[in-house]
């Protein structure tokens, strides 16, 4: 056959670095602090729920597209309780949609928004199926680019850089905030000044949040409480982060209805429905008290400074993250400048996996010399990956 097999705007993403590394980690018996999941299943509690509604027969059909209205009423409560000193509520019959895992929230909202030829513009580096989903969606990504700042450790985004990659073109800002893989949480001023230009220029918002719960300095302000964004912001959140399940692949948008019924109709023909017992057991896991919101937090904040204040050790220049649990870093006080070639050499060398930032950007040059760790493993084994690092620096 002389026709390709695999769609031109596919073609160019081929098989994604997480499944090339992790593969890797398996065979050379690394460390894997690459991909973003936990080593360990989250509360005890919400995987007996899950096993309750297996047995009860709830959700072993089909559940209701838009999700069970017991999961929609708990991302409702669990918006109003976190958010509801901002003015920030939702009706969960017509502004919320269950999903399957955030990624097909971005993949439904992308799709129902996105008209061909319409560009979305996205803050560089973003997780890889933001550029995957736009093409598909026949739009045009825009990246504006999150500096490093080595004097604070800290990664920025420009403002002026943003306002100037609007055009008459621009449908959509596409937003991560806290941002994988930077860390980066975005301020009240900087957000402020989001929402102004999404109002003047009449633009959508698609916000994905689903790290809402993992901000170590700073707070987390969703931006559809800002002033005019309501109205125009499809908010993306997801269960696997919060609560360590990131196999259920649960998830869900709040917005508007006219938006969530645009998202609802490309979703419906994605999977229509998924993860009918593990939607019963997150409608109990949101509703955990605030101890295990703090706890959670608190661990993470400890595993953070771990892993961190090892990657120092080792001859890293570290951006320690404000939020997400991922850690980015310079390899060049190393001697090294291609993330790409450090990291494959880099199970071999020291025994433990990490991802290049530059398969995050368009401008792969700006993303070269940066590499990506993950901390959401158990302590010891943030440990003994800080031991085999100090490898590189003997």
């Amino acid at each position: 056959m002389d026709r390709p097999l695999l769609n031109r705007r596919l073609a160019e993403f081929g098989t994604t670095i997480f499944a090339e590394m992790s593969a890797l980690a398996v065979r050379t018996g690394a460390i894997n602090l690459g991909q973003g999941f936990p080593d360990t299943d989250g509360p005890e509690e919400v995987r007996e729920a899950a096993v309750r509604a297996l047995r009860d027969g709830r959700g072993n059909q089909y559940p209701p597209g838009p999700g069970i209205p017991e999961l929609r009423a708990a991302v409702a409560a669990h918006q109003e309780r976190f958010y509801g000193h901002l003015g920030l509520t939702c009706d969960p019959d017509t502004e919320v949609l269950i999903t399957t895992g955030a990624t097909e929230a971005i993949a439904a909202a992308l799709l129902a928004l996105v008209e061909p030829g319409d560009e979305v513009v996205a803050l560089e580096p973003y997780y890889d199926s933001y550029a995957a989903c736009i093409a598909m969606a026949g739009g045009r990504r825009v990246p504006v680019t999150l500096r490093p700042q080595p004097e604070s450790g800290t990664y920025a985004l420009d403002l002026d850089e943003l306002r100037d990659a609007i055009t008459d073109r621009t449908r959509i800002l596409l937003l991560n905030s806290p941002h994988n893989p930077t860390g980066t949480v975005l301020s009240r001023a900087e957000l402020t000044e989001i929402a102004r230009l999404a109002c003047e220029r009449d633009l959508l918002v698609v916000t994905d949040e689903v790290y809402e719960h993992l901000v170590f300095e700073g707070a987390h302000l969703p931006l559809a409480t800002f002033p005019g964004m309501r109205e125009r912001t499809v908010t993306i959140g997801s269960a696997g982060k919060t609560f360590s399940f990131t196999g259920w692949k649960v998830g869900w948008v709040t917005a508007a209805p006219e938006l969530v019924a645009a998202v609802r109709a490309a979703k419906q023909f994605l999977t229509f429905t998924s993860g009918g017992p593990f939607q019963y057991a997150l409608a109990e896991a949101l509703a955990l008290p605030d101890s295990y919101y703090r706890g959670f937090l608190d661990d993470l904040r400890t595993k953070r400074d771990l892993l961190s204040d090892g990657l120092r050790a080792a001859g890293f220049e570290v951006y320690r993250p404000q939020g997400t649990y991922f850690v980015t870093t310079d390899i060049r006080p190393l001697g090294h400048t291609d993330g790409h070639a450090f990291c494959r050499a880099l199970p071999e060398r020291a025994g433990v996996v990490a991802v290049p930032n530059a398969v995050f950007y368009d401008h792969q040059e700006q993303g070269a010399p940066f590499v990506r760790f993950a901390f959401c493993k158990k302590t010891e084994v943030l440990q003994e990956a800080v031991d085999r690092l100090k490898k590189l620096a003997a």
